[in-house]
Formats: C-alpha cells, structure tokens, sequence
C-alpha cells in the first residue's frame, strides 16, 4: 500500500427501499483538510482515464456506480514507497472511498459493459488559468502499468 493513501469499506445499509451509506464524514475519517470542491464525471465502458497528479491537492474518489480498476503510482522521491503501484478495485461491487494524496498519480479503467460514475472531493478549488494538475500518458514507461485484464 502507497504511503498516506487511505481506503475506507463503506457501510451499507439496506432495507426494503434501497440502501443507504455515509461516504464522508470529517470527524469519523479523521481527514481534517477541508474540502473545497466536489464534482461528478461519467465515463463510458473501455475508457482509461490516466494518469494526473497534484502538487497540493488532495482527491477523496468515490465511484457511485459501475465498477474501476483505479491505479496510483507514488511520485514523491522521498516516499518510502516511491514509484510503487497500487491497483484498487472499487465500485457498485466494492463500496471505498479512497484518499488520494499529492504527487500520487491516479487514473483508472472502467470495467465491465456499463458507465462508471465517479464523484470525487477535492481540498482545492479547480483553476483553469493555474491547474494543479500534472499529466503522464496512461501508458508511460514512467510507470509502467499494463491495463490489460489477466484471466485466470
């Protein structure tokens, strides 16, 4: 597991109307950087969203519906787990809220036939004239990850 990045199991609860499930909660998660924004995206089957990193911001995913194989790569040379790699599978099928923090490099793919909806909170406003937002290709040799699902 990438140094600092937190995953938290969410709880549901079901009944006969449906469910329902606390995604943040400040004094609960033990996040005390305030979040400044929150927005929503929807990404079609087959899409590979990668890779950015931010240089203060953090970015707290939560994807709604669908399913994502989401990858971070450490990209902090004082890291001890510098350049490492980690995959997280999360969605309709695994409930997570994962805290993503800066010079961590995130992206993910979506699964399955369906669209994904990913809602994320940020600790930063979004500036289009000054984005605190770096790029690298989603298939960087820099990172070095292969997209491609292993069957087994």
């Amino acid at each position: 597991m990438i140094k600092d990045v937190k995953i938290k199991q969410l709880k549901i609860f079901p009944d006969d109307r449906g469910f329902f499930t606390e995604v943040f909660k400040e004094a609960a998660d033990d996040f005390k950087i305030p979040i400044k924004q929150t927005s929503y995206t929807e990404t079609y089957p087959g899409v590979i969203k990668a890779f950015h990193w931010h240089k203060k911001q953090w970015d707290l995913w939560f994807v709604t519906k669908g399913m994502t194989q989401v990858v971070l790569c450490d990209m902090r040379e004082d890291s001890p787990t510098y350049k490492e790699t980690q995959v997280i599978c999360a969605g309709e099928q695994n409930r997570l809220l994962i805290f993503i923090p800066p010079f961590v490099a995130h992206g993910y793919r979506v699964l399955g036939n369906e669209k994904v909806g990913l809602l994320y909170h940020t600790t930063e406003c979004y500036d289009p004239k000054n984005p605190d937002e770096e790029r690298i290709d989603w298939n960087s040799p820099e990172i070095g990850f292969d997209w491609e699902t292993k069957n087994r």
